[in-house]
């Protein structure tokens, strides 16, 4: 029972087949399907293609605060134009203020420290040069005693207390240097890595109050506030203080398909339509072609610049018309081309049969493709009933 039935649906699919094939043609002679062909040639193609999407500025800032503190102004608000520099918020500086003061006293303290070591740096190395002629003297004292004795002229008592004078301001004069060593240490320590830090210090309030004054990083307009006087600005905030937007120059962004991408250059001029000014257009210009195709196919970023005369806002939406022209090439009629899971193809007539030709295609109008790959000058392809066509199927050429 199952066999008959896959049998009678298999006849009535053929039936079907052949009837699609002969309303189709107009005309047919048993199996055969009646088709239109026409020759591949030679020639040049041109074409319009179009993206399309809303108008975004060129760039846009968002302000944010690095202090932590309570706001006292902001001076600017949504509409308003401002200018690259312009204060946009001043946020409270009195604690840093007071701060600041006691950072600046700990310098001086360190400055007083540093001169009271230097102080006794210089007497310690007054205290060397004391002891050291002391000791010089000493030194001339045991060798005139050491020689008298010699000649029977001093005692040996003598000579000994000669040499105990040596030895007391030897030990006098090591001392005062090791003293001044310690008197260099805390003076150098003092006056360096002290100082230093002290004054990092200041430095570090005096940063901190100077992000207490924010300015706009950019000309143009602010689109959003998030702030107001007596509120508390945050550094780790995730929402801006303000967002400025410039809108001397929009962009258009848009896809363009893989036949047309290697036809625009940058810098190529674009003309370009909006729906909010009807009967006008604009010049834009193409500023970036992106060199990797975007996530949803065959298809790559394309980011189109215009300069604002005015009139023009961001969310508007406009249109970019390519005008575009491709080099000498194969060309078919647009009719003869089909597409089956993301590949192209056309029928070739060849000795009453037809023949499916996987192909590549290049630009394309409304009336005529060009193919890149899969298809010689001169080739015969079937322009009617192409839909109902199958590869080795026998047809009949009009």
């Amino acid at each position: 029972m199952r066999t008959w039935i896959k049998k009678a649906m298999a006849l009535l699919a053929a039936g079907a087949l052949a009837l699609a094939a002969g309303c189709g043609s107009g005309a047919g002679a048993g199996d055969r399907v009646t088709v239109k062909a026409m020759a591949a040639g030679r020639g040049k193609l041109a074409a319009t293609v179009e993206i399309s999407g809303a108008l975004v500025p060129v760039r846009v800032a968002s302000v944010a605060s690095k202090l932590a503190g309570q706001v006292l102004a902001v001076k600017a608000d949504v509409g308003d134009r401002v200018q690259a520099g312009q204060v946009l918020v001043e946020i409270d500086t009195r604690e840093l203020q007071a701060q600041l003061r006691q950072a600046e006293a700990a310098v001086r303290g360190v400055q007083d420290q540093a001169e009271q070591a230097r102080i006794g740096m210089e007497t310690a190395r007054l205290g060397i040069d004391t002891a050291l002629i002391k000791l010089e003297a000493a030194r001339k004292d045991y060798e005139r005693v050491k020689a008298l004795a010699a000649a029977g002229a001093a005692s040996q008592k003598q000579l000994d207390d000669a040499q105990a004078a040596v030895d007391q301001l030897q030990k006098a004069y090591e001392a005062a240097r090791q003293q001044y060593e310690v008197a260099k240490k805390q003076y150098e320590t003092t006056s360096g890595s002290g100082m230093a830090q002290a004054q990092a210090a200041v430095n570090t309030i005096k940063v901190n109050m100077s992000n207490a004054v924010i300015t706009s990083p950019i000309t143009g307009v602010v689109t959003n506030r998030n702030i107001n006087p007596g509120e508390m600005a945050a550094p780790a905030s995730s929402l801006p203080l303000l967002t400025i937007a410039d809108t001397s120059t929009l962009k258009l962004q848009g896809t363009i398909g893989q036949e047309a991408v290697t036809l625009l250059a940058i810098g190529q001029k674009v003309t370009v339509t909006l729906d909010a000014i009807p009967g006008r257009e604009f010049t834009g210009t193409v500023t970036q072609v992106g060199p990797v195709a975007a996530a949803t196919g065959q298809r790559f970023p394309v980011e189109i610049s215009l300069a604002n005369p005015g009139e023009l806002k961001a969310g508007m939406t406009a249109r970019a018309a390519f005008k575009l022209a491709a080099p000498e090439g194969v060309v078919v009629p647009l009719a003869a081309v089909r597409t089956d899971g993301g590949q192209d193809y056309v029928f070739v007539v060849k000795n009453g049969t037809v023949e499916r030709r996987p192909v590549t295609l290049g630009l394309k109008n409304e009336e005529q493709v060009m193919v890149l790959k899969g298809l010689q000058d001169g080739e015969q392809v079937a322009v009617t009933n192409v839909g109902v066509l199958q590869d080795g199927m026998a047809v009949t050429v009009e």
